[in-house]
């Protein structure tokens, strides 16, 4: 990132990379219950895409209008529309859990999109944004820029009423998010709650979050409940936990089996997923942080789909974690 100021205004350049694509095998890391997207032309079941390596390209500039007012004009050929909290790998009440919440495609998918343009003004403690950007999801080639026409539009008020909370509700309509369903646009709500405290060695961040995906034409309803929290204890501790209520369709039942001719995708069924983790700081590498650490995620799934996932269905991993300092 780098900013430089003219007079009552602020340009800032952005950039973010993700060298996913090159560590994530398969085109997707296992996930139970987990969709969105697609690898090898076929829809992912049971598994997350990884993140395009361009994740941000973006230009903001600010300016102050007066003591309290600020005008912002934000441009991206890959960047972030106002949609939503900020996504999972962004925000600090999710910075240790290195796997993608189950409601990831009901709330905070769009964070790579191609071609964003978003005004927006801030006054005192309040925020009101407009995005215009291309809907369609990132394609599964995920070291290009993918690029379209500006063909969705989202909008977010946020209001920050002290230092430590921000609350959040967002609207988009996505032309065509979905490669495999095409004709399909999708009308995207979102409301958050965010809580930061700062520790004497450490910081607590917990969010709220609920995510809801609806077809415009079909009326196929999806909704997503979130609670996370990631707590820094002793200075070199992690712990966090993370509870999903997410409503999941008829795709899970089809497994890796190619979607059959006239296959009609909808939500009938909601998941339970309960996550708990754990790391410690370990090694002295100038310059970066490493951490091992390991989380377990227990299952609460219905009856219909028992047959395919059993009673208890449960998932683990154990990682290492290293980042700049």
């Amino acid at each position: 990132m780098a900013q430089r100021t003219f007079g009552n205004g602020t340009l800032t350049i952005r950039t973010m990379l993700s060298f996913e694509p090159a560590t994530v095998s398969d085109r997707r890391y296992p996930e139970l219950f987990q969709q969105g997207e697609t690898a090898f032309s076929r829809p992912i079941v049971n598994g997350q895409h990884p993140h395009d390596f361009f994740m941000e390209l973006a230009a903001l500039y600010d300016y102050k209008v007066g003591e309290h007012t600020l005008l912002s004009v934000y441009a991206a050929p890959m960047g972030d529309p106002a949609m939503g909290p900020p996504a999972y790998p962004h925000r600090a009440s999710a910075s240790e859990d290195p796997i993608a919440p189950l409601g990831h495609h009901l709330q905070d998918s769009t964070h790579i999109a191609a071609d964003v343009i978003t005004a927006g003004i801030t006054y005192r403690d309040f925020r009101l944004e407009a995005s215009g950007f291309h809907g369609r999801e990132p394609d599964e080639f995920r070291w290009n820029i993918d690029s379209g026409t500006i063909d969705s539009w989202s909008a977010r008020v946020t209001a920050n009423p002290s230092q430590n909370w921000s609350l959040q509700y967002s609207i988009a309509q996505l032309h065509s998010p979905e490669a495999l369903v095409a004709s399909v646009d999708v009308r995207r709500m979102t409301a958050s709650v965010q809580y930061n405290r700062p520790l004497q060695k450490g910081n607590w961040a917990s969010l709220l979050l609920w995510g809801r995906n609806e077809d415009v034409a079909g009326g196929n309803v999806g909704n997503s409940y979130l609670l996370e929290s990631t707590l820094r204890f002793f200075e070199r501790n992690y712990a966090w936990m993370r509870l999903e209520n997410v409503d999941r369709t008829n795709e899970l039942l089809l497994g890796e089996t190619p979607e059959p001719a006239g296959f009609n995708e909808r939500y009938f069924t909601r998941v339970q997923a309960y996550t708990a983790g754990y790391e410690r700081e370990v090694g002295h590498i100038p310059h970066l942080s490493t951490a091992l650490g390991a989380q377990f995620t227990w299952y609460g799934v219905p009856d219909a789909l028992k047959p395919t996932y059993g009673e208890h269905p449960v998932g683990g991993i154990v990682f290492l974690r290293i980042r700049p300092h």
